[in-house]
């Protein structure tokens, strides 16, 4: 290795330390918000926190940004989330169709399409829209997995799946102000592994979502968890996350769910799989319409 290229990586290890340090900083302190979120996010978040919220003040918050009334009122329409039954064209029926959970997706993904508009971000536009393509078909993933394989409210899992990257985007956000960070892509990735889980929680309980989606978007990876009883929100986000990963391959789907205790409690052979992977990839460019994304 020439002496610049020790210099580098030296100055690399530091910025990996530094950064470290400042994530179980922002740990320690708790009250973890992602850097540069929309306004109107923020404000969706808030009024959503109060369990004693009516339909009059989201309808107010919401209506407050006509893009995001626009987007909740397609959402009320879209026949991927199967609501298409009579056509809607006044928000407050929109937020009392979709609910409040499909409330604060539109929100989220309204607020992460702004996120890539950040002058603060434009070095880092292709890793968002990476993160962004994830969390949609995740969360078109979940929405099918869902309702096919579980008692899991639909539009819950799809939260779930829109919100299960949160932990690595807080990071790719924060990471921005240490460009060189990503002179070692192999140490990023091990910063990502160690802290993202805790990061989307912390992110999370600060939003005031409710335990199952905390809970879910914070063990979803863990393949091999146990629990009794019927499939859960975390076991429809962990095969929805499985089935986003491999989903280029459809041959190997089955091989690679083995053992994911996940889809043993869902009973997924290669006849259920197929069927599954199929409906969800007529529905993923739907969902991602409806989104925004």
């Amino acid at each position: 290795m020439s002496s610049a290229d020790q210099k580098t990586a030296a100055e690399a290890g530091d910025e990996s330390f530094a950064f470290v340090a400042e994530l179980a900083g922002d740990l320690s302190k708790g009250n973890v918000e992602l850097p540069s979120f929309p306004d109107i996010a923020m404000r969706v978040r808030k009024v959503l926190s109060n369990d004693d919220v009516s339909t009059p003040d989201v309808v107010r918050v919401v209506g407050s940004e006509p893009a995001l009334a626009a987007r909740i009122l397609s959402m009320a329409n879209s026949a991927a989330l199967g609501r298409s039954d009579r056509p809607i064209a006044e928000l407050r029926s929109a937020v009392t169709r979709i609910g409040f959970n499909l409330v604060r997706s539109a929100a989220i993904a309204f607020a992460m399409a702004q996120l890539r508009r950040v002058d603060a971000f434009k070095d880092f536009r292709e890793p968002l829209s990476a993160h962004w393509e994830r969390s949609a078909t995740v969360a078109a993933y979940s929405h099918v997995v869902a309702r096919r394989h579980s008692e899991v409210n639909p539009d819950t899992a799809l939260l779930a799946g829109l919100l299960h990257g949160v932990g690595k985007l807080y990071i790719l956000a924060r990471g921005a102000k240490h460009p060189k960070l990503f002179a070692d892509p192999a140490a990023y990735h091990a910063i990502e592994l160690d802290w993202h889980a805790s990061i989307a929680r912390a992110v999370l309980e600060n939003w005031g979502l409710s335990d199952d989606i905390i809970n879910a978007v914070h063990d979803h990876e863990d393949l091999w968890r146990e629990h009794d009883g019927a499939p859960d929100l975390t076991d429809v986000l962990t095969v929805a996350a499985s089935l986003t990963t491999f989903h280029a391959w459809p041959d190997t789907l089955e091989l690679n769910l083995q053992g994911v205790k996940a889809a043993e409690r869902m009973h997924l052979d290669r006849v259920a799989i197929d069927l599954l992977v199929g409906e969800a990839n007529r529905e993923v460019a739907l969902i991602k319409q409806t989104l925004g994304m």
